[in-house]
């Protein structure tokens, strides 16, 4: 047994070894890839093989990324681990070939722009300076991409960052075919740039020692392709300078040394400077000058570029700074109309939460939610705000001539009247709060009640014999209240004189044969029961009815029905006025005479003749006239001979005007705010809307959709439709206010800073106008848009002095440390920044850069290339060498 066993388990091992014997045959063994480094140049060369056979147009439907503020720019990118290392590999690509183009366009990567390439890769690892430190690791990573990438047949760039984060350096390494190599290197120096380095005559030196070791390698006179790009910002701008330079010659400081004129702001003699000031969207100008390539022989040559006057460049191009509030999405960021009526709407929220408003008044009364108001402003404001809203002494505004021809479409008060400029002033009350409209609208009304009962006129109210029905019918009142107060005063003077009036003609002559009030003769009528041309008289003006009144004269005609067309007791009245004052210009008149005057439509002539002509006239009165119990007949039986001086006015000025204060006195709180809302709009957007900007067409067409949006918005205020569900549609108009606010603040500030340039600033606006398009939408929450405002527009040859105008000479304290200075100096200011582009080309057959086998052929090939950026404090140098290996 022992034995069968042991020779069972003999054959098993052998067959075993056969079959490990077997798998050795069969398994291959890549000793290529044997190292994990190997293993790594093989894994950059499978994503790199993937990308060149996808091309652009695959990678971007594969989900490639847009890069930040490039539009023609993409990248893709992947992770991969060497050790206990892992990195990240960028591939940036071009959209579409650009052809040529230069690398000063903005739409040039600052990788593209450094080392003259179009697309690369970016190979670093994933950590948190994203840089390598060591420099044999960072050699090894850039071998191993090389590697990689020679492998593939692909002649993409590969760049690794090195060294400490702040030196922005680079390591790179670019394999252009079997024949040459670029490498790449870029450093930085942050701080004491030598003198030498600060001008472009040691900058061209330091590009030459690159490659130019003694006189005798290279001839004399290397020729240098040479270009440039200035970038310039505008110092902040002092609005006191000019008005100070103006008033020391006239003006002497106080004897305290202490100024006493506030400081100027920009926007100060601009409409909405009343109301708040708004900070200069416009923060600066960064004007860009770029001198295109142009060949130099010698260093000389560098220091009389950099002594020429920034006006022999070949292009400027201008970018206005835009303040960071500008492109803030966040609502309530901004304060302006738009913010405040955000809180008016607020306001009116919750003006439906009780009956009067005293009760948002009192401490301990009305909803709870209201007891943590915001505290109402000190009776000190409130009387200083009153002051303001009926001072009279503004003078006369010219917001008429401003209103939009949409504006009329807005039921809500002029701008320039009173309860505009209760509204006006409410939104900037305190937080425009329920509470503190309702603090301010009681003292408002008891201001109202003391000039009706003082007979003093209501300032801000234009004196007019009519009543504008189109308007609110706050304002309607305040209009039928200042008429009022006029026949107050008037009847008041008339009291005192008209007793001695009366004792100076009572007894004259008989009554009925004294002819008065008459206005003039009728033409071709004549009385029908005397020889005697006919008068008109003067009458008296229908009475005077604000929105309300006709609504309640309507009801009434509909509740009684109308006797003998007249639809109630103010037509008899009316009827009977001018009946007394024809009667009283025509003392032997009879009823058919004042048909034939007043309703000619009534009196039938008869022949074939005028009928008015001849005499007596030949006619007869109408079938309705001529009914028994006419009331017109009756009316003119009792009506005296009385001219309009001595009638009785048709309207009741002492009762209508205290019915107006009554009004006012116990308006519902929501019937207020809803007129307040429609009138803080209008209000809000008639100011803006005398702002100067140039007459920008994109701005005005904006500013009619504004008001076309208010009116189709506002709509269901001005009228008894249901208010419960508008406060979503007002916020969402709050916010389109608000864009309408920003861009017009915009064009103003554009205007006034190129006036010079319409031209420029027209073109400057357009290209904010279509960046901040996008963010112009109806939606409550936050537009996510990142994307900054970069567009640079072009300036003319004839603009260049309009936008030299904007860099004002630096003042003693300003230009402290030109002993530094760079050159390219712009009114005595040096540019933020300058880029410089060293280049020198060779002809593939001459000298090092000969071919073993001959060429045919003048191509030439950029052997050594330098960009250079820096200011006095700092520089950046990217170099780039092509060698032939």
């Amino acid at each position: 047994m022992a034995s069968a066993s042991s020779k069972h388990t003999k054959h098993r091992r052998i067959g075993q070894d056969d079959e490990e014997e077997e798998e050795e045959l069969e398994r291959f063994d890549d000793f290529t890839i044997a190292s994990s480094w190997e293993r790594f140049i093989s894994e950059i060369e499978a994503i790199c093989r993937q990308w060149l056979a996808d091309g652009p147009k695959n990678l971007m439907q594969k989900g490639a990324e847009s890069v930040l503020s490039f539009e023609n720019l993409c990248m893709v990118k992947r992770e991969l681990k060497h050790g206990k290392r892992v990195y990240s590999m960028e591939y940036h690509f071009m959209k579409s070939a650009k052809g040529k183009y230069s690398y000063w366009d903005d739409g040039t990567h600052s990788t593209q722009l450094s080392f003259g390439v179009d697309e690369f890769l970016i190979i670093a690892p994933l950590s948190a300076s994203g840089v390598v430190l060591d420099d044999p690791e960072s050699t090894k990573l850039l071998s191993s991409v090389a590697i990689a990438l020679s492998n593939c047949g692909s002649n993409w760039p590969a760049f690794v960052p090195v060294h400490d984060p702040s030196r922005k350096a680079y390591i790179g390494i670019q394999n252009m075919g079997t024949v040459f190599t670029r490498r790449f290197e870029a450093d930085r120096i942050g701080s004491q740039v030598p003198i030498r380095l600060m001008h472009l005559e040691g900058l061209h030196e330091l590009f030459l020692s690159k490659f130019v070791l003694s006189s005798t390698d290279f001839p004399a006179k290397v020729k240098v392709n040479f270009s440039m790009k200035l970038t310039y910002r505008t110092p902040e701008h002092d609005y006191d300078h000019e008005e100070t330079l103006d008033s020391e010659a006239t003006e002497s400081i106080p004897e305290n040394g202490v100024a006493s004129q506030p400081r100027k702001q920009w926007d100060d003699d601009c409409p909405w400077a009343e109301w708040y000031s708004a900070e200069d969207p416009v923060k600066g100008f960064e004007l860009t000058s770029i001198w295109g390539e142009k060949m130099f022989e010698e260093s000389l040559e560098m220091a009389e570029v950099e002594n020429a006057s920034s006006f022999d460049a070949d292009s400027w191009l201008l970018h206005p700074v835009v303040s960071p509030y500008m492109v803030d999405d966040s609502i309530g960021k901004f304060v302006g109309f738009a913010s405040q009526l955000n809180l008016l709407v607020n306001a009116f929220e919750s003006s439906g939460e009780a009956q009067f408003l005293e009760d948002y008044v009192a401490d301990n009364s009305g909803p709870d939610n209201l007891k943590s108001s915001v505290a109402v402003p000190p009776p000190s404001v409130v009387d200083r705000v009153m002051k303001d809203i009926f001072n009279d002494e503004v003078g006369k505004s010219n917001y008429v001539e401003a209103e939009s021809k949409f504006g009329r479409a807005l039921k809500g008060a002029p701008s320039d009247s009173l309860f505009a400029q209760f509204c006006l002033h409410a939104l900037w009350f305190g937080n425009c709060n329920i509470r503190a409209i309702a603090v301010l609208w009681i003292d408002f009304v008891r201001e109202i009640r003391w000039c009706w009962e003082e007979s003093e006129q209501l300032p801000r109210i234009k004196s007019s014999s009519s009543i504008d029905l189109s308007a609110c019918l706050i304002h309607q009142k305040l209009q039928m209240l200042s008429i009022c107060i006029e026949r107050k005063k008037s009847l008041n003077h008339e009291k005192d004189t008209n007793h001695a009036h009366k004792e100076g003609t009572s007894n004259s002559m008989a009554p009925n044969k004294i002819r008065k009030g008459s206005a003039g003769i009728v033409p071709s009528l004549m009385l029908i029961n005397t020889f005697q041309e006919m008068h008109i008289p003067y009458t008296q003006d229908a009475p005077l009815m604000t929105e309300d009144m006709h609504e309640e004269r309507l009801h009434a005609a509909e509740a009684f029905g109308s006797a003998a067309g007249l639809s109630g007791q103010l037509e008899r009245d009316i009827l009977a006025s001018d009946m007394s004052a024809f009667k009283a210009a025509n003392p032997d008149a009879a009823f058919e005479d004042f048909i034939r005057w007043h309703s000619p439509g009534d009196w039938v002539s008869e022949g074939n003749g005028d009928g008015n002509s001849a005499w007596p006239p030949k006619g007869r009165l109408s079938q309705r006239m001529s009914e028994h119990g006419n009331m017109w007949r009756k009316i003119w039986n009792d009506a005296p001979a009385l001219p309009v001086s001595e009638q009785k006015s048709l309207l009741d000025s002492i009762r209508e005007g205290e019915k107006v204060v009554h009004y006012l006195e116990t308006l519902r709180p929501q019937q207020l705010l809803e007129q307040m809302v429609c009138t803080a709009f209008k209000s809000s957007a008639d100011i803006l809307n005398k702002t100067t900007y140039g007459g920008f067409k994109l701005m005005k067409t904006k500013t009619d959709q504004l008001y076309a949006t208010m009116a189709s918005t506002l709509k269901c205020l001005q009228g008894n439709s249901d208010t419960s569900d508008m406060a979503g549609d007002l916020k969402r108009l709050c916010q389109v206010f608000e864009h309408i606010e920003k861009l017009l603040i915009f064009a103003a500030s554009i205007h006034r800073k190129l006036i010079d340039a319409p031209r420029l600033a027209q073109s400057v606006f357009t290209d904010y106008f279509n960046y901040y398009l996008p963010k112009m939408g109806t939606s409550l929450e936050s537009i996510c848009y990142e994307k900054e405002f970069t567009t640079k527009e072009k300036v003319g040859m004839l603009e260049r002095e309009a936008v030299s105008s904007l860099f004002r000479p630096p003042t003693a304290n300003q230009s402290w440390r030109k002993v530094l200075s760079m050159g390219n100096l712009l009114n005595g200011h040096e540019p933020i920044q300058r880029e410089i582009v060293f280049s020198v080309l060779e002809k593939l057959s001459n000298g090092h850069y000969s071919s073993p086998t001959p060429l045919c052929t003048d191509e030439q090939i950029e052997t050594h290339r330098m960009y250079i950026s820096g200011t006095s404090n700092d520089l950046w140098v990217a170099l780039s060498v092509t060698s032939w290996d």
